[in-house]
Parts: structure tokens; sequence; C-alpha cells
């Protein structure tokens, strides 16, 4: 199957304000953890013996750099997402459209400890299902073949991402959905990494069970704000109905969420 490297990356001047989302160079950046973003495409990229292996540091963030001048002119404080793909030959392309501002450190939701006594501080929290069947045809990197976290979208009742949802019953329809592969084994939801509160801390499933190494889960294993499940520590048989959950990608950062299994 013939595919490019898929990545989501978060423009927000507010990041430039911690210090754990510094460049290389230590300065302040207002790109969520990009260089962990380069480190994950070159990564890839050698495994699959592509050109763009020879992708540097500072022509994705020139990248990123165009592609936020050109979207936002003069406005150039205002928060964006920025969609990059990279082909096989190794060329690099951006697009970006405006989102949400943050309202604190994205990475905050991740010390919330369910077993506490006392309110809970980062709302929205998000409604979260668990796909009717398994999904097996993922990679450990985001790529342009989004059909099985689309399909999976639509078993939940939810639009393809980045579709408007007009259609969509809003009062029934979740933030997001659980996948898990033919053996059982919680994998992510359809655009997030997850974790599960167990034993005093967060736990995250394996790359081993097919989820994609996404660079919000480095960071987060790297500060030990989260850990690594057994194989089959997280299977669906855990997992019960109004169980915390917190999910995390390079747009949004670390969200809160409650599974709601489907009668």
């Amino acid at each position: 199957m013939s595919y490019s490297l898929l990545a989501a990356v978060r423009f927000d001047p507010f990041l430039e304000t911690f210090t754990w989302n510094n460049g290389p160079d230590d300065l302040p950046s207002p790109y969520l953890l990009l260089s962990h973003q380069f480190h994950r495409f070159v990564s890839a990229s050698v495994a699959a013996q592509w050109p763009s292996a020879h992708l540097t540091f500072d022509k994705l963030k020139s990248v990123c750099d165009n592609v936020v001048r050109k979207v936002n002119g003069t406005c150039m404080r205002r928060p964006l997402k920025i969609r990059l793909i990279l082909s096989p030959s190794g060329d690099l392309t951006a697009s970006a459209a405006p989102i949400p501002p943050l309202r604190y450190d994205p990475t905050l939701p991740s010390l919330f400890t369910p077993d506490a006594v006392s309110p809970v501080p980062f709302e929205p929290i998000w409604r979260i299902h668990i796909d009717t069947q398994p999904t097996s045809d993922t990679m450990s990197m985001k790529t342009t073949n989004r059909r099985p976290y689309d399909d999976a979208r639509a078993r939940a009742g939810m639009p393809p991402l980045g579709v408007p949802s007009h259609d969509v019953d809003a009062p029934a329809c979740p933030d997001d959905v659980i996948l898990y592969n033919a053996s059982g084994a919680v994998t992510e939801t359809s655009i997030c990494n997850i974790a599960f509160y167990r034993r005093g801390r967060w736990i995250t499933p394996p790359l081993s069970v097919g989820c994609i190494s996404g660079i919000v889960r480095r960071w987060l294993l790297e500060n030990n704000r989260i850990h690594e499940a057994d194989d089959h520590e997280l299977s669906l048989s855990t997992i019960c109905d109004n169980d915390w959950a917190l999910v995390f990608n390079g747009v949004i950062g670390c969200r809160l969420g409650k599974v709601r299994i489907r009668g």
C-alpha cells in the first residue's frame, strides 16, 4: 500500500511560556513538541528507507513557519493546527487551519488523580465510546491511510476527522472512540493515544499492541506522567463504564475523558 507520513502540530504562541516546550536551541517555541515530531519523522523515514531520512529540523521548522505566515497573515498569534505530509520521495508539505486557543498548560490533565476528592479542573470532559469491532490495519506512525480510523468513527456515529458534523446527532455523538486489536487489547482512539488510571498511576498501551507512537505519549513517558502497560494489561475486559481516561495528541495536548459503554 502506498502512503505518506502524516503529522498534526499545534502552533500556539502561548506554548512559548513553558520551558518544557523549548526547542533544540533551548529557546521558547510556539510549536507543540516540534523536536519530538522531527525525530518521529526521521525514525519512520529511516525504517522505510525513504530519502526523507535526510530531513533536517531547520527544514521542518521553516515549512511550519511559512504556512503560519501564509494562513495567519498579520494575525500572527492566532493558534493553528498544522497538517504535515512527508512523502516517500522526501517532499514535505503543510496546510493549516485556525483552532481555539489554549487556556492552560496542555500537559496539566496528566497530573489529575481520579482517586483524589477534589473537583475536576480540566473541562470539558470528553465522552468516549468503545468501537464495536476490532481494528488491525494500524501502524506505529501516523500515515495518510486514515481508513481504519474513519471506519471506527463511523461505527460510533462520528464523521471522519475534519468533516463538519451537521448531520450528526450531537447528544448521542461521542468525542472519540476507543480502538482495540483482534486479541481484544486496547490500542488507542481514533485521534489520540490513551491511558487509564490503574493502581495510582496512568498506564498506556505498549507499542507492541499496534498503537501510534505519538509525540505527547513520548513526552509523558519521559516525564513519568504515564507508564507503559504490559501487553495484555489493558484489554476490553478491564475497561468499565464511567472509567476515567487520559487522551493526548500533538494538537490538543492532554484531555480527560469518561468511557461510556453503550448497551
